[in-house]
């Protein structure tokens, strides 16, 4: 397991002539018609850490994450589910505004660091959006904390791009090097919920975004497996583009998606995922013969459910993103 790998938890529904039941993972994995699948809520956005303290600070007291819970769990069965020997983790999940953020230390066996030359168009790379009220106030309070710059400064996209047009972003890295990023919307754009009046500097989550190799390819997966909609698509470029993701002649070709509620997931062509299943069982043998690569050996029984599901399985997608498949 490596420090710089992210999580999103997703929730997701199946249809019935009744009901909805949780279950959409088992058709929506599989294959099957997209309409029969329903992602109902992305429930949450995890990192791999280094040291659990240091980052608890930094997203706490810097950012104004809360503390949710702070548990550990070792043993065989997370050992098989999350494919690393000797496996002790320790998990502490945050809150911000209406969505949650997951921070995860490997007590054993640690981790490798981020490479020192790692870029915003590494296949690997993936980011949270933390949406501000202020930029200029934000931007100084990360400067007063002495965050590592990822872009030179904020920068305002464009008007001649509808779709981002007037939308102020800025990358920095939090102590791990893990890429974030802070948005302002203008008031022509974003979820209206982040307009409300407010005397909070920090808002919440409005989405992880992933860097792929083939949007298609990508959204096969996303959409047509997982469920999730597209919620919008924009091409951006230019030199506050390249400023704000600090590559020369950079070029974006972006698409989000979403489920009804919860923080959007953006693929950036130039996000380990967990989904909750009724039959983690049904959902493996449905796999049979697919292209997907699993890492678990198999669907593990997990002790006790402390992080609120009781089996799952660990898999990837065509980009090589983690994606955990769970049954409560």
């Amino acid at each position: 397991m490596i420090t710089f790998g992210w999580t999103v938890t997703v929730m997701v529904g199946v249809y019935t002539r009744r009901m909805i039941v949780a279950a959409a993972a088992v058709v929506a994995l599989v294959g099957l018609r997209p309409v029969e699948a329903q992602v109902v809520a992305v429930d949450s956005v995890g990192v791999t850490v280094a040291d659990m303290d240091r980052s608890l600070a930094f997203y706490r007291d810097v950012l104004g994450f809360q503390p949710v819970s702070d548990l550990e769990v070792s043993g065989d069965e997370w050992e098989r589910f999350q494919g690393v020997f000797g496996l002790r983790v320790r998990i502490v999940r945050l809150r911000l505004g209406d969505e949650t953020l997951e921070l995860t230390e490997y007590v054993a066996p640690a981790g490798r660091p981020i490479p020192a030359d790692a870029r915003s168009n590494d296949r690997w790379f993936q980011h949270v959006a933390i949406i501000v009220s202020d930029m200029d106030r934000a931007y100084k309070q990360l400067r007063d904390h002495r965050v590592v710059h990822a872009s030179p400064a904020p920068q305002r996209l464009p008007d001649w791009n509808p779709a981002a047009g007037g939308i102020r972003a800025f990358y920095f890295k939090d102590p791990d090097g893990h890429p974030l990023e802070v948005l302002q919307f203008p008031p022509d754009k974003g979820d209206p919920k982040w307009r409300r009046t407010t005397d909070r500097l920090f808002l919440g989550i409005d989405h992880t975004a992933i860097v792929v190799a083939n949007t298609e390819q990508s959204l096969a997966f996303y959409r047509e497996r997982l469920g999730l909609r597209v919620a919008g698509t924009s091409e951006n470029y230019g030199p506050e583009q390249e400023r704000l993701n600090n590559v020369f002649g950079t070029r974006l070709r972006i698409t989000t998606l979403r489920a009804p509620s919860g923080p959007g997931v953006e693929l950036l062509e130039h996000w380990h995922m967990r989904a909750v299943v009724a039959s983690a069982e049904g959902l493996l043998g449905r796999l049979a013969g697919s292209h997907l690569r699993l890492v678990s050996p198999g669907v593990i029984a997990l002790p006790q459910a402390p992080l609120g599901f009781g089996k799952g399985i660990l898999l990837r997608d065509p980009d090589g993103h983690a994606v955990q498949v769970v049954e409560r």
